[in-house]
């Protein structure tokens, strides 16, 4: 019963426990009977919203193509396996740390840090944002230039992972790296 009560709680259904509470202290003999199908329609409740928010907060993401651990071949990489699965514990973004991948094109940089980022959102309930560094920069350019600084820090205040892919491998002005820089520094 005290499950039920709180189960119903904690999904934020004040009305049905009010009911529920009622018809307990009535001493209703329909619920002992009704008792296994209201725990399996909260379940499904349950298992139905963390779906939900998995597929929401995968598109929020914005990642370019899905990505996750499995599909990464460590035998034609020379990452470190072990400490890619540390990472893969998502501590780093509750400790607020950075993590950076360096190497050449076609190392498995972009893979392995949207699949941290997929495995964040579906194992560890994180908020992610991805962004490739140019698509980021010329964001701030365009907010800066109509006069909505801040926006993009603002929204970024509210996600628990952002993944910048492509440092470095396209050219953006330098008006927008001051910009990044900037955000970087005081935002994430």
């Amino acid at each position: 019963m005290r499950d039920i009560i709180a189960e119903l709680k904690s999904l934020r259904l004040h009305g049905m426990v009010e009911r529920y509470e009622a018809l307990v202290a009535e001493g209703s003999t329909a619920l002992k009977t009704a008792d296994w199908l209201l725990r399996a329609l909260l379940e499904t409740e349950v298992t139905d919203r963390h779906v939900r928010s998995i597929r929401y907060q995968l598109g929020a993401a914005r990642f370019p193509v899905h990505r996750d651990l499995a599909g990464f071949d460590f035998g034609q990489s020379k990452v470190d396996e072990k400490l890619i699965g540390q990472l893969a514990t998502g501590d780093f973004a509750g400790a607020a740390a950075n993590v950076v991948f360096i190497g050449g094109t076609g190392t498995g940089k972009s893979h392995l840090a949207t699949a941290l980022g997929v495995k964040a959102i579906t194992q560890q309930g994180k908020r992610v944002r991805f962004f490739s560094t140019v698509e980021l920069t010329n964001s701030l350019e365009l907010e800066k230039a109509a006069g909505k600084q801040g926006k993009t820090a603002y929204s970024l205040m509210h996600v628990d992972l952002v993944v910048l892919d492509e440092l470095g491998y396209l050219p953006f002005s330098q008006a927008g790296g001051a910009l990044l820089f900037h955000l970087t520094l005081e935002a994430l």
